[in-house]
C-alpha cells in the first residue's frame, strides 16, 4: 500500500509540474504574441480624463491690470522732478515710500499669481505650472532688491558728481519696473499659450508611459527622484481634483435622476418618463424616416445624373458622327471642286482652240 501510494502521489506530483510548465509556457506565449488591440488596452486612458474637456481658462486680467500699476510707477520714476517740483527736500523719501508700496502690492499680487499657477498644476499642467512657478517669484524678488538697494543709497548716500540721490533712486525704480514689466509680459505669454493648448494633461505622462511603447529615453526619467516625485505629487493633486469633478458630476446626475423620481407620499412624479421616452422614441423614428427619405431622394438624383450622363454620351457620339459626316463631305465637296476646276481649264482650252480654227476659216 505504501508503495502504491508513494506511486500514486509521485504521478500526481509529475502531473502537476507539466501542468504548471504548460500554463507558463502558454502565458509566456500569450504574452509575447499579443495582439495589437491587447497591447494597446490601457493607452485609451489617456483620452478619459474628465478635466480635459472641462479645462477653465487662466484669468489675465489681474496681470494687466499690474502691468498698468507698472507703467504708473514708471511714469512716476522718470517725472518725479516735475511732480514734485514744489516739494523738492521730500522727492527721496517719497520715491522710498512708493517703492515700499509697490513692494507690498507686488507680494499681494505673488500671491494671486500662486493660486493661478496652483490651478494649472491641479488641472494636470505640470510642465507649465513649473515655467510659471519659477517666473512668478522673480517681480517680487526684483521689488525686493531694488528696495533693498534705495535702503542702501539712503543710508550711505553715495556722492556722484552728475547723479544726485533722487536721480540714483528713480533709475533703480525705473529698472525694478522694467524687470518686472518683463517678467509679468513673459508670464501673460506662458498664460496665452496655455489658454490656446488643446492637448491631454501632460502629468498624465509620468503615469502611463510604463504603458507606452518603450523608446531610447525610457530610462532617463528614473535619474531625477525628486523631479519624478513631483510630478507624482502633481499627479495625485490632478487625480483628487478628478475624483472633486466626478463627485460634483455624481451628485447633479443624483439630482437630475431625483426629478424624474416620484414622490414620497406615492403622488405622480413629476416628469412622465414613459412619455418622454416616447417622445424620444417619435424623434428617432422621424429622424429615421427623414434619413430614409434622403437616402430616397438621393438614389432618385443619381439615377438622374446616371441618365442625363448617358444622354449625354450618346449626344457626344452622334456629335463625333456628325463630325465624321462633315468631314467625308468636305472630301467629296474638296473632290468635285477640283474635277469642276479641271472641267473648267479643258473648256477653256477648248472654247481656244475653236476660236483658233474659226479665225484661221475665215482667212
Amino acid at each position: 500500500m505504501k508503495l502504491n501510494y508513494s506511486g500514486v502521489r509521485r504521478g500526481n506530483l509529475r502531473f502537476y509540474s507539466e501542468k504548471k510548465r504548460k500554463m507558463s509556457t502558454e502565458r509566456h506565449s500569450s504574452g509575447t504574441f499579443a495582439s495589437p488591440e491587447e497591447n494597446t488596452l490601457f493607452l485609451d486612458i489617456l483620452h478619459e480624463a474628465p478635466l480635459f474637456g472641462h479645462r477653465k481658462p487662466t484669468r489675465i486680467v489681474g496681470s494687466i491690470l499690474y502691468c498698468f500699476l507698472l507703467a504708473g510707477f514708471a511714469s512716476l520714476a522718470v517725472g518725479a522732478t516735475w511732480i514734485f517740483h514744489p516739494i523738492k527736500e521730500l522727492v527721496s523719501p517719497l520715491l522710498c515710500s512708493f517703492n515700499v508700496i509697490l513692494l507690498f502690492t507686488t507680494g499681494i499680487f505673488q500671491q494671486y499669481l500662486v493660486y493661478q499657477v496652483k490651478k494649472i498644476r491641479l488641472q494636470g499642467y505640470y510642465i507649465f505650472s513649473q515655467k510659471l512657478k519659477h517666473i512668478i517669484r522673480l517681480p517680487f524678488a526684483t521689488i525686493a532688491y531694488g528696495t533693498a538697494a534705495m535702503l542702501l543709497v539712503m543710508v550711505w548716500k553715495p556722492h556722484i558728481s552728475f547723479l544726485s540721490t533722487s536721480t540714483i533712486l528713480r533709475i533703480i525704480l525705473l529698472v525694478e519696473v522694467v524687470c518686472a514689466s518683463s517678467f509679468i509680459s513673459a508670464y501673460i505669454g506662458y498664460v496665452y499659450q496655455y489658454n490656446s493648448l488643446d492637448s491631454q494633461p501632460d502629468v498624465l505622462k509620468s503615469l502611463y508611459s510604463p504603458l507606452q511603447p518603450s523608446s531610447s529615453l525610457e530610462g532617463l526619467r528614473y535619474h531625477d527622484g525628486g523631479r519624478l516625485s513631483d510630478q507624482q505629487m502633481a499627479l495625485l493633486q490632478y487625480q483628487q481634483e478628478n475624483i472633486h469633478f466626478l463627485n460634483e458630476e455624481i451628485l447633479r446626475l443624483q439630482e437630475c435622476l431625483s426629478k424624474y423620481e416620484g414622490s414620497n407620499d406615492g403622488s405622480a412624479p413629476q416628469v412622465d418618463l414613459a412619455h418622454l421616452l416616447a417622445t424620444r422614441d417619435q424623434e428617432l423614428r422621424t429622424v429615421s424616416a427623414e434619413m430614409n427619405q434622403m437616402q430616397s431622394e438621393l438614389i432618385l438624383a443619381r439615377s438622374l445624373i446616371a441618365e442625363k450622363d448617358a444622354e449625354i454620351q450618346r449626344v457626344r457620339n452622334t456629335n463625333n458622327q456628325y463630325v465624321e459626316e462633315n468631314e467625308r463631305l468636305r472630301a467629296i465637296l474638296g473632290e468635285w471642286s477640283s474635277r469642276a476646276a479641271k472641267l473648267e481649264r479643258a473648256l477653256e482650252a477648248e472654247r481656244m482652240s475653236n476660236f483658233e480654227l474659226q479665225k484661221k476659216v475665215r482667212l
